[in-house]
Parts: C-alpha cells; sequence; structure tokens
C-alpha cells in the first residue's frame, strides 16, 4: 500500500550539509490535530518544522519537508533525521492509541516507505544506538539533549503495531503485570518517574545498590544497569530506556 502524500510546504528547512540520512524520528505534535493545521503552523514564522505529518485520516500523509533537506525538529540531530509528527499526544495510554489507530498505521506505513527510501533498517533502536551513530527508528526522546531534551512519543506508542505495519522488527514487550516504561530516561542522577521501581526489581533480581531503592538514579544505579545491559546483550550505555526497562522486569 502507497501512502497518499500530501504537500504542504514549510519554508522552514535547510540543507543537510552533505550528511547521510540514518534515522527515522516519531514524534508527536502535543497539540495539532489534523496535518493541516500542523502544516499552517510550520509555514509560519516559527523557525520548526517536520518533514512530514500523520493523523486520522487513512493512508494518508502531510508532507511539510522534502527528503533531501534537513527539517528543524531535533536540534543536533536533523542533518542525519527524517521526522514524522503524528497529531498525538505522549500522555496517550493504550486505550488512546488504540482509538486512534489509523494514526498507528500511517505512521508505519511512513516508516516502511522512508526505510526503503534512504536505505535504512527498520530496527527500533535504543537511545546510546541513536545518539551513537546507528542507522534505525527511534522516537523524539530516545535523542536526548541533543535532540533538544523531549520525552515523546511516551511509554504506551504501539511500537509492535507499527513496526510490523512497516515491515521490520517489533521491540521487546514489557512483560504482562510489569509497571509500564515511564517515558521518562533515567539517566544522570534523575529521581522519580520510576526510579524507585526500578531499583527495588534490580534488587530483587540481586543486582548491587549499597544505597538501595533511593529513588536517585545515581553512579551506583548506572553500574548496575551497565552490568544488566551487558548481560542481556543490550547497548551498554548506562540509561534506562525502553528496551532496557523491559529487561529488567523481565524474566
Amino acid at each position: 500500500m502507497t501512502l497518499n502524500r500530501v504537500p504542504i510546504p514549510s519554508p522552514n528547512y535547510s540543507s543537510r550539509g552533505g550528511a547521510s540520512c540514518r534515522l527515522l524520528v516519531l514524534h508527536t505534535t502535543q497539540g495539532s490535530s489534523t496535518i493541516e493545521s500542523l502544516g499552517s503552523f510550520f509555514q509560519g514564522d516559527v523557525e520548526a518544522s517536520s518533514h512530514a505529518g500523520a493523523d486520522m485520516k487513512t493512508n494518508t500523509v502531510g508532507v511539510f519537508v522534502e527528503r533531501a533537506h534537513k527539517s528543524w525538529t531535533q536540534c543536533d540531530f536533523n542533518p542525519v533525521c527524517a521526522s514524522l509528527e503524528m497529531c498525538a499526544w505522549a500522555e496517550w495510554g493504550p486505550a488512546e492509541w488504540e482509538a486512534h489507530d489509523p494514526i498507528v498505521v500511517n505512521a508505519g506505513l511512513w516508516l516502511g516507505e522512508e526505510a526503503a527510501a534512504f536505505g535504512i533498517p527498520l530496527r527500533l533502536l535504543t537511545p546510546g544506538e541513536a545518539q551513537g551513530g546507528a542507522a534505525g527508528v527511534c522516537d523524539h526522546a530516545a535523542l536526548g539533549s541533543g535532540g533538544g531534551g523531549h520525552w515523546d512519543v511516551g511509554a504506551s506508542f504501539p511500537w509492535p503495531r507499527a513496526l510490523e505495519i512497516a515491515g521490520g522488527a517489533a521491540p521487546p514487550l514489557v512483560p504482562s503485570g510489569a509497571p509500564p516504561y515511564p517515558g521518562v530516561l533515567l539517566v544522570n542522577f534523575h529521581a522519580g518517574d520510576g526510579t524507585r521501581q526500578w531499583q527495588a526489581r534490580m534488587l530483587e533480581r540481586g543486582y548491587s545498590l549499597p544505597s538501595g531503592a533511593d529513588d536517585l538514579y545515581g553512579n551506583e544505579s548506572e553500574g548496575a544497569c551497565r552490568v544488566l545491559q551487558t548481560e542481556h546483550g543490550l547497548d551498554v550505555d548506562g540509561i534506562v530506556g525502553p528496551i532496557t526497562w523491559a529487561a529488567t522486569f523481565g524474566p
């Protein structure tokens, strides 16, 4: 199935400067509910844009910036990204995403077509991989501070469905009964947002955290995280993202 691509050109773009696109990045608009309203926003003097947008229209995306150019939505990573803004909210839970399934389908179709165009593997990357030069798929949050420090697309986005539609490999799921990924990377002395839950689970599994579940992701937590990542064959970056969270609460 080929997407219907509606041109809504934005003047907010620039050259990739010779860089090759290696990342397909999903975002949530946190406000705009249609590709038309989003396109109007990107046509303004806002110094922001995205390559494409998806709403509830079946088999349709809006195109704001052409592939050859860089859009302005991922800060330092703009030269190496192609970006899709979903007319959605990062705060949505599983039921809300299910109710807006046409957006997920459009995102999956877009991922498949962009992957074919750029020769990018349809593999969900860890934050370390996305920031470290790997090619694949990620969300805005995975780009960390270099991407502007955002947390979209949130913890409940149905990556397995989107990647299945795209034709790629689904990421590991958080086991049934485990707490959902909080949608915020645990790194750099972070407190709250599931930190205590993660630490308690690590202690249950026998990892060393001398200060216990103190709700502060410091050096002890990072060290334990690196051990777990090494044992599970994950990218060893000491950061608890969705894949490490799933491994923590898995068997």
